[in-house]
């Protein structure tokens, strides 16, 4: 079967965290045309399943599976073959579950959309959480500079054929020096700027909207400035707009 969603140029990804997906689809029917994708994380899939994912990309929607998949190679690969069958357009795995586990992710998905007739997925790889700071980090046993576990994390992530990474706006530019130009960089904890204002929540890695796309990210992932406005399309226009002056 085709996918039948297209490549587009749009940076802005909208995190779909709500409780239902009621309210995912409401909100999917208001923003699609104003984004360029739509991220499903763990609360909504949860809730609802595989079959919202299947709605939203019948709906030629950019579907970013944001499940952040951390097993035994052979269970992550059928996981993202899961994932490929569904028509996502992108989904995410942990690059701490080492070069083995990324490598059968992402030949699952060649494999998968081969023998379905579908565009693979991008497969990238989490590198270091946006909550974390150094001494968070610490706490896991991981002694060193932030940037240094996410250079080295997204560097194996490359070194398995992994599409890119998920990194917060504050290592962008290093990872684009150090991966290239071709590798995609997806940010999450996107704050501040003129169209994104309020707390951090529980980001500790943060920057603008503008900021993280100069840095040379490809794809910013916001969730709460959005969701959460009285107007969400207006909230998204404002941050679209931004990203283009």
């Amino acid at each position: 079967m085709d996918q039948l969603v297209t490549e587009r140029p749009e940076p802005l990804l909208v995190a779909l965290d709500v409780a239902t997906g009621v309210e995912a689809l409401a909100l999917a029917d208001r923003l699609r045309d104003v984004v360029g994708g739509l991220k499903v994380g763990s609360r909504l899939f949860t809730s609802e399943g595989p079959d919202l994912v299947r709605a939203l990309a019948r709906d030629h929607t950019r579907v970013f599976l944001d499940l952040k998949f951390h097993d035994i190679p052979n269970t992550v690969a059928q996981a993202v073959a899961a994932a490929t069958s569904l028509g996502v357009w992108m989904v995410n795995v942990h690059a701490a579950g080492g070069l083995k586990m990324m490598r059968a992710a992402f030949e699952a998905a060649q494999e998968t959309a081969a023998s379905e007739g579908r565009i693979p997925p991008l497969v990238i790889a989490v590198t270091v959480l946006t909550s974390l700071n150094h001494g968070m980090l610490a706490e896991t046993g991981v002694d060193g500079a932030v940037q240094d576990q996410v250079v080295r994390l997204a560097e194996l992530a490359q070194q398995a054929g992994l599409d890119g990474v998920v990194a917060s706006p504050q290592e962008t530019a290093l990872l684009r020096q150090r991966c290239g130009p071709e590798f995609k960089i997806v940010t999450p904890g996107i704050r501040g700027g003129t169209a994104v204002t309020g707390s951090k929540d529980d980001q500790q890695r943060t920057m603008s909207p503008g900021e993280a796309l100069k840095a040379g990210a490809n794809y910013l992932v916001v969730g709460r400035p959005i969701i959460a406005a009285a107007n969400a399309r207006k909230a998204a226009e404002d941050i679209a707009a931004e990203l283009t002056t």
